[in-house]
């Protein structure tokens, strides 16, 4: 069968951090990791799948400081089952701590038997050394998703929006009119009303987009329930 990792792919070299991202599993969900070049400080968005793909994800990012790596955290996006089959192994593996959204952390923990150490609500800062991310809250995927904001000094924003926006639309809400709803309020009132045009999303699955490509399609996400 071939293999359903895709090659690692540096998809951001700011003047203090790396991005780099890899897909995993037959759900091609995407693994990001952030690297200070300051300090070689590493956070891990979603541990999907394939340990081993994850670890040599973390390890690629040696080239992108002189520092010695040290990841400090594994952060979820959010609870569903393909975006953590690989957090406790990658635990076990790194002896990290790991950040969930409140409201789903109990779900993980149920599914990987992995406590979170943070639990993250919207408005929060997830700081590490020479890493700062905005916690933004978006409840209608689940109820504890949540996306997270780097913002250089220079340049425009990342949003890591997990499975809760994408290029066309917001994450599914499985035909259920509150939850849509209330996705889609937050995505509008936390994101498209607080971040400029030009903040970068990479999701949860996919490919990126901006929130300016995204914003005249509002009304029509609106209108169409999904």
């Amino acid at each position: 069968m071939p293999s359903t990792t895709s090659p690692i792919r540096l998809l951001h070299d700011l003047p203090r951090v790396t991005v780099r991202q890899r897909s995993v599993s037959e759900m091609a969900n995407n693994v990001y990791v952030i690297t200070s070049k300051t300090s070689g400080t590493q956070v891990l968005i979603d541990a999907a799948d394939d340990a081993p793909a994850v670890r040599e994800l973390l390890e690629s990012a040696g080239e992108d400081t002189p520092c010695e790596l040290k990841l400090a955290v594994i952060i979820t996006t959010h609870q569903h089952w393909d975006h953590i089959r690989a957090l406790a192994e990658v635990v076990d593996a790194t002896g990290v701590p790991t950040a969930a959204g409140a409201e789903d952390a109990g779900a993980i923990e149920t599914a990987t038997g992995v406590v979170a150490k943070v639990l993250l609500n919207h408005g929060d800062t997830a700081t590490f050394d020479g890493i700062s991310l905005a916690v933004v809250g978006l409840r209608g995927h689940t109820p504890g998703s949540v996306a997270l904001v780097y913002e250089p000094e220079d340049g425009p924003p990342l949003c890591f929006s997990g499975d809760s926006l994408f290029p066309g639309g917001v994450g599914n809400t499985q035909q259920d009119p509150e939850r849509f709803a209330s996705l889609y309020a937050d995505v509008v009132e936390r994101l498209f009303e607080v971040y400029p045009d030009d903040l970068t999303v990479h999701p949860g699955h996919g490919d990126g987009t901006t929130l300016g490509a995204e914003r005249p399609h509002l009304g029509e996400w609106r209108e169409r329930g999904w």
